[in-house]
């Protein structure tokens, strides 16, 4: 009797360990990639031994930073969205289907071909896609 009780106890806690929160993920498929101004990157030209000495003019090197800017197309809306780790963005497939969700402010994109990750994204405007079909029309 009591390894019966071990056994369901087990069962209960390896049960409750192993469950997720199942996402419920909406399907789009991105339709083209842009490169976006994101902001600029400046590099100083003072070293240390010219700040020492005095003699490092105030002269900078500005480049202005692009960014990778997807269009994503679902059923109903039109999302444009950047990747949010600036630094290191993937390049996504453009063409391809793609799985969504939406939490809180951020979009969460996972595409099932390349390699099924999730990966997180800013949303930078939303489109209803009724009113793309009026205007053309």
């Amino acid at each position: 009797m009591k390894r019966l009780w071990l056994f369901v106890l087990a069962l209960v806690v390896c049960s409750t360990a192993f469950a997720k929160d199942r996402h419920f993920y909406q399907k789009g498929r991105l339709v083209s990639m842009e490169s976006a101004s994101c902001g600029y990157a400046e590099k100083s030209g003072n070293t240390f031994k010219g700040q020492i000495l005095g003699t490092d003019g105030g002269h900078k090197n500005t480049k202005e930073m692009l960014c990778p800017e997807y269009v994503l197309r679902s059923d109903n809306v039109i999302y444009r969205i950047r990747p949010r780790d600036e630094k290191h963005p993937v390049l996504l497939p453009v063409g391809e289907t793609a799985e969504f969700r939406i939490q809180k402010d951020r979009l969460f994109l996972k595409i099932t071909e390349m390699d099924d990750k999730e990966r997180d994204y800013s949303v930078v405007s939303m489109t209803p896609v009724e009113s793309l079909t009026a205007e053309k029309k």
